[in-house]
């Protein structure tokens, strides 16, 4: 569960989070996070649930989302900094073949034991209206690695891909690489989906998380650098390696994304 806001600020206003970056370079960040996940203090961002609002857009658009491809093959999608495995749990109960990749290598662990556990007997939170039985499940694995090294996922391409947490918890200055990377591991035509959060956030406040408003249009369909982000008008083509296909207001999401929460999905050109 997200931890109670007292947990979450020091006395000087500024969060657990915030604070233990500022003592680190941008060079060190991946240490930083491993060092917090190694120390037990994931309370500081983990959910301990699925995303209801991907839970909503695979049950009710499948149109837009579907585990199964035109050729009959089931779908792999890849979900970078995937915690504890809560989303590429649910994501396999719903027919894709599901793969979490995270840095510390300890949480990888709890994943897997998270997930033998979980797909033994799902608990109800992995499903909105729909019923367990309508799905065939998929498989679920997970990588321990850094998400910017090339051979991190041993050359392989993704169909999908789930961002959630992962671009906000990144400093600005990573922002395209982070895009770079994402364009370099989906196939052509393949889906980037992402949950955008925080949107509430002012962009002059410090992170992790780091404010995303505009951030992922500029990043993914205009080609920029994500620091620089005026305003475009959602029907604008950009010249960047992704075409926006949906943007939709969930009607579930984290009670963290203050009801601001967007989900934004990118096809690959």
């Amino acid at each position: 569960m997200t931890a109670p806001p007292e947990l979450l600020q020091t006395p000087e206003g500024r969060s657990r989070l915030i604070k233990h970056f500022e003592q680190s370079s941008i060079e060190d960040h991946n240490d930083a996070w491993n060092n917090l996940w190694e120390s037990d203090n994931s309370d500081m961002w983990d959910r301990g649930k699925p995303s209801p609002a991907l839970i909503d857009l695979l049950e009710q658009r499948e149109d837009i989302l579907s585990p199964i491809a035109a050729n009959g093959q089931r779908k792999k999608i890849l979900i970078p900094g995937c915690g504890k495995g809560y989303d590429v749990v649910m994501l396999a109960l719903h027919g894709f073949d599901a793969v979490g990749l995270e840095i510390s290598s300890k949480r990888v662990s709890t994943a897997e034991v998270y997930a033998h556990k979980e797909l033994q007997t799902p608990q109800p939170y992995n499903f909105g209206s729909a019923l367990a039985s309508k799905f065939e499940r998929g498989s679920v694995s997970f990588i321990q690695g850094d998400f910017f090294q090339s051979d991190c996922t041993k050359g392989e391409k993704f169909d999908v891909i789930y961002d959630y947490t992962f671009l906000c918890a990144l400093h600005p200055e990573m922002r395209s690489q982070w895009a770079s990377r994402m364009a370099d591991l989906l196939f052509s035509g393949g889906l980037l989906v992402c949950l955008e959060f925080p949107l509430f956030k002012e962009l002059s406040r410090p992170g992790p998380p780091w404010p995303l408003q505009d951030i992922h249009w500029n990043l993914l369909a205009e080609g920029g650098d994500g620091i620089l982000h005026p305003p475009k008008p959602a029907q604008q083509v950009g010249t960047g390696s992704f075409e926006r296909k949906w943007y939709i207001k969930p009607e579930r999401s984290y009670a963290s994304g203050k009801g601001t929460d967007m989900l934004s999905i990118y096809a690959r050109k």
